[in-house]
């Protein structure tokens, strides 16, 4: 009789608890929050009005089917279950958090997430996200992109590079987009892949979540797992992770 094998993480989780891992040893505590979310935390709280064009940049899946009564979300008058949506990022954990807890704080956010978007080798409908938030007294973009720095070199190895390029995130001002040099070899000149997008924290954002801006500042991250783990381990194709195809789920 075969010797029954051994069962194994799988890879995005790996990847998740070694992101997570990373980041707690510059101080960041890892925290959940719901993958049914309501349109103030997602959209509202994040400083996205009502008609802005930046709704536009994530396709939304909608609910209307009724919420359990012991539900943590806020279903009222003001915020009917007709607002009731999947999470398009992992972002409104920022507001949950912030309502909840005094700054100092730093948190990482892994989680779930879903687009109502065609799929393809680098886009899926559902795949993981990890978000960062870091809220303190003077914090400036020096200190966002040392954290990610110090990230990346620890996932991707110490010859990884990162720039910055501007960018717009209602939730972020000023907002940049995180490249990532990318060589698949010594040889290689390598070339630039768009790996998140971050920011310092709006005023906004913070004043709807009880924090005043004018003592406190922050920078956000966020980025999906997914596209960390097709570069680091080289697959051409983000669906081969949720396929369940164990020929190569157990190369890992």
């Amino acid at each position: 009789m075969d010797k029954a094998q051994k069962g194994h993480l799988h890879l995005i989780t790996q990847a998740t608890e070694e992101l997570c891992d990373i980041l707690r040893e510059v101080g960041f505590s890892t925290v959940e929050g719901p993958e049914i979310e309501t349109d103030h935390y997602n959209f509202e709280a994040l400083n996205f009005a009502p008609d802005h064009p930046a709704r536009d940049m994530q396709d939304t899946f909608w609910l209307r089917a009724p919420i359990d009564a012991d539900s943590n979300l806020r279903i009222s008058a003001d915020n009917p279950r007709k607002s009731l949506l999947l999470r398009t990022h992992t972002s409104p954990m920022q507001i949950r958090y912030m309502e909840s807890h005094k700054p100092p704080l730093a948190i990482a956010v892994p989680g779930k997430v879903f687009r109502n978007e065609a799929t393809d080798a680098s886009h899926e409908a559902q795949f993981f996200q990890l978000e960062g938030l870091y809220v303190d007294k003077e914090v400036s973009m020096a200190h966002l992109k040392g954290t990610l720095l110090y990230l990346f070199k620890k996932y991707f190895g110490e010859d990884a590079e990162i720039r910055f390029r501007p960018s717009f995130f209602p939730f972020v001002e000023p907002g940049v987009e995180v490249d990532m040099l990318y060589k698949k070899n010594d040889r290689d000149k390598g070339k630039w892949l768009e790996m998140m997008g971050a920011g310092l924290v709006h005023p906004n954002v913070l004043k709807g979540a009880g924090v005043d801006p004018k003592k406190w500042q922050g920078f956000a991250f966020g980025g999906g797992i997914d596209r960390f783990v097709a570069i680091k381990y080289g697959l051409d194709d983000i669906r081969h992770l949720y396929t369940g195809d164990l020929r190569l789920i157990n190369q890992f």
